[in-house]
């Protein structure tokens, strides 16, 4: 393997050894605190624009299959850090290694570098912009190129990462999934360990329309679960236009970057409030706090990872969550709109929210996991049920 450096914005070097694609890359750098699931999260769209390290220390011990993949046209981070790959995969279902699909995917990764060390930075002093090289092993080089950099707001990636044409979904979950219970009719089943509704597949199918500004197939398979005819459109597709289509519900769904470079977003859901019902998750949560007059601000560091603790306020469970967002939407700017429905119980951010009169309600979490915990996949069915309260 080659050399290679990782430089941040604020001067600070990493040596390690170079793997995937032999080039350079730049990106806001954020850490991952899952232990399994590299494949999907190098492969979900919200990423588009950073560098992700991941805190576990083995990366790629089961290597990497065509399965996994979370979004079209494969790998979306663009970079990767960890502390030692495994070149040499054992699973039933691996394809090939990890190093092999980055360098594929003309994805640049860097290993061997101390990941704790890099993480407990990047909590002191926040994400930031850095760069990954195996060509120029010039430390002051490298920084002057991360220097002119603009960041991560100051582009549109959901346009780069959306679908660029409307598409039918139906695959459903695959078997263990908490919605994947196959039954004749639309019904709610109760989990005999706990108080939590799993939905069936329906024959009474609802219409949903999916915004795409970065789609995680997981997302689209739990609907399907959840008994809906899902049709996916672009992220630029006018509200006039999804009107046309006539759908039971919509769905806003996750995607990268700041969402105030979504400006064609934000003007459709405004549109769209009060005409449909409509569930927001992540940057769908975030263009709906937008669209309503509310305000977004950045994390520190964002959250990243497959372990964050989350209390519905309502039932005041504690779901486990997958996350992955560095933007969160200040509920305070919309008092009187929205109530909290949810809250993070690592930093207290704000993590739901309802609106007080229309079919409306989002969260800052991902609900279809992949990777990660399946607690709030109930989240489905909640807007199932909504759609059946509206009709």
């Amino acid at each position: 393997m080659s050399k290679a450096l990782l430089v941040l914005s604020d001067g600070i070097v990493f040596e390690g050894e170079g793997f995937g694609s032999e080039g350079e890359t730049i990106g806001e750098v954020v850490f991952n605190t899952s232990m399994t699931g590299y494949q999907e999260i190098l492969t979900d769209s919200s990423y588009k624009g950073q560098i992700v390290t991941m805190t576990y220390p083995q990366i790629g011990n089961y290597g990497v299959n065509e399965e996994d993949i979370e979004s079209q046209g494969g790998i979306k981070a663009e970079g990767f850090i960890v502390k030692e790959v495994c070149n040499f995969p054992s699973n039933w279902r691996s394809k090939t290694s990890i190093g092999e699909y980055l360098k594929k995917s003309n994805i640049v990764g860097i290993q061997g570098i101390d990941t704790r060390a890099l993480t407990r930075h990047l909590r002191n002093h926040g994400a930031q912009m850095g760069i990954i090289s195996i060509k120029d092993l010039n430390p002051e080089s490298l920084l002057k190129k991360v220097k002119k950099h603009p960041g991560i707001s100051a582009f549109d990636f959901v346009k780069e990462v959306t679908t660029k044409k409307q598409y039918k979904w139906k695959e459903g979950c695959w078997k263990g999934c908490p919605l994947s219970i196959k039954v004749s009719k639309y019904q709610s089943i109760k989990d005999k360990n706990s108080d939590t509704l799993t939905l069936g597949r329906s024959d009474t199918k609802r219409n949903v329309v999916v915004y795409d500004f970065g789609i995680k197939f997981n997302i689209l398979r739990n609907l399907v679960e959840a008994g809906f005819d899902v049709t996916v459109v672009p992220a630029q597709t006018d509200a006039e236009k999804v009107f046309e289509m006539n759908p039971d519900g919509i769905i806003l769904s996750n995607g990268p970057g700041d969402p105030q470079t979504v400006t064609y977003a934000i003007e459709n859901t405004k549109k769209l409030m009060g005409k449909k019902p409509i569930f927001g998750i992540c940057l769908g949560h975030q263009i709906l706090g937008l669209a309503m007059g509310g305000r977004t601000y950045k994390l520190k560091f964002g959250h990243h990872g497959g372990n964050h603790p989350v209390k519905d306020l309502k039932t005041e469970r504690v779901e486990i969550t997958s996350q992955n967002h560095n933007y969160c939407v200040d509920i305070n700017s919309l008092k009187g709109q929205v109530k909290l429905t949810h809250k993070n119980l690592f930093d207290g951010s704000e993590e739901g929210m309802q609106h007080v009169e229309l079919p409306i309600f989002s969260v800052q979490h991902h609900p279809e996991a992949g990777p990660g915990p399946n607690d709030s996949a109930h989240l489905f069915k909640r807007f199932r049920e909504m759609i059946e309260k509206c009709s």
